[in-house]
Formats: structure tokens, C-alpha cells, sequence
């Protein structure tokens, strides 16, 4: 599946969520990943994040997709992330 994930953490954890989400996707820019994930690492994934979180000051948005073909994306402005995987 297709994932974009956007969050927001307390400055304490946000060092950890960036750790997290970038050993399972592609940085796009200040807290917004994307990527291809078999349903196990999307299970890891989110495991990770929640034992990290608090559930009273961080929050997660996970937008799922059923595969990359069904989207589409527009950037507008500097470009933030994304570089490292170009070939």
C-alpha cells in the first residue's frame, strides 16, 4: 500500500519520530513521509510511533492508499525533501 504520514510530536520525541519514519520512508519535508509498505512494516511503523508518542501532546495522520497509481501530487515552492533517492 501507498502511505503518507504527517505528524506532530513535542519537541522531546520529534528527534525519535523523524528516526522512526525515515527507516520506513521517504522524507518529502518538515514532518511528512511517503512511500510504498507491505502490511508488516506498516504494523512496525505504527508500533514504533506509538510507543514513542503521548497520546495527550502528539498526534498522527496516516492517509492510506491502495497503491501509488491511484494519486497524484503536485509540489508548489522549495523543494524540502526527497533528494537522497534519486539516482
Amino acid at each position: 500500500m501507498f502511505i503518507i504520514l504527517v505528524y506532530d510530536f513535542n519537541v522531546k520525541r520529534v528527534g525519535k519520530a523523524l528516526k522512526i519514519c525515515r527507516k520506513y520512508l521517504h522524507w518529502v519535508q518538515n514532518s511528512v513521509f511517503e512511500g510504498e509498505k507491505s502490511k508488516a512494516n506498516f504494523v512496525k511503523l505504527k508500533t514504533e510511533l506509538n510507543n514513542i508518542m503521548d497520546g495527550d501532546e502528539d498526534s498522527v495522520i496516516i492517509y492510506m492508499f491502495r497503491s501509488k497509481q491511484y494519486t497524484g501530487r503536485q509540489e508548489m515552492g522549495l523543494k524540502k525533501g526527497g533528494e537522497e533517492f534519486l539516482l
